[in-house]
């Protein structure tokens, strides 16, 4: 079983995960924003992870901390439940409609962090949460997952679909990338490491 936890405690914030990439979908997660924790189940349903978040953060200030944070953290998660990475698919993409928003997700698991971002509208809240502190969450994913990212949504209005349209295609193309070819024996590479 690939399983990972992962915590990060600094002045600022306190974050514990665990994750399972053979799970069933299952989520608990409380990271004290209700949106977030919206889109963490929704990652974990469609990508069929087990998903543990414990979270809490200087949130009186405001977000960014916590978002960075659980960026970062999620990102190390990721990194240590793939292990050495013997087989997986290493590459992932889907394109996921959510009504008028149409979100794409191409991602691969190189070594090599590296984010596109092209979210529009970029600006906006879904209630207290700015939503420009996404590209913060999966920059900071990206750089410690050392996973090349690829985020465009095509189109979209409504905050809430746009970015329930993002993390199901994220789920969807990081389940891609992280299952075993049963043909691969070996790392997903000529270079012979990733």
């Amino acid at each position: 079983m690939r399983k990972a936890s992962f915590e990060r405690k600094t002045k600022e914030t306190s974050i514990t995960m665990g994750l399972n990439l053979d799970g069933s979908g299952a989520c608990d997660a409380n990271t004290s924003v209700p949106f977030m924790d919206h889109m963490l189940n929704l990652f974990a349903f469609h990508g069929l992870f087990d998903l543990k978040v414990k979270a809490k953060g200087d949130i009186e200030i405001d977000y960014h901390h916590l978002m960075e944070d659980l960026g970062i953290t999620f990102g190390e998660l990721i990194k240590k439940a793939l292990g050495d990475k013997k087989g997986i698919k290493r590459y992932g993409h889907a394109c996921i409609p959510m009504d008028e928003s149409l979100a794409e997700v191409t991602l691969d698991l190189s070594g090599r962090p590296y984010l596109i971002y092209k979210v529009k509208p970029a600006k906006g809240n879904l209630r207290e949460l700015e939503s420009s502190l996404f590209e913060d969450f999966f920059r900071s994913l990206s750089n410690h997952a050392m996973m090349n990212l690829h985020i465009n949504v095509r189109y979209g209005r409504d905050l809430h679909h746009i970015f329930e349209a993002v993390f199901k295609a994220f789920a969807k193309a990081l389940m891609n990338a992280v299952s075993i070819d049963p043909r691969m024996k070996k790392l997903p590479t000529t270079k012979g490491k990733l």
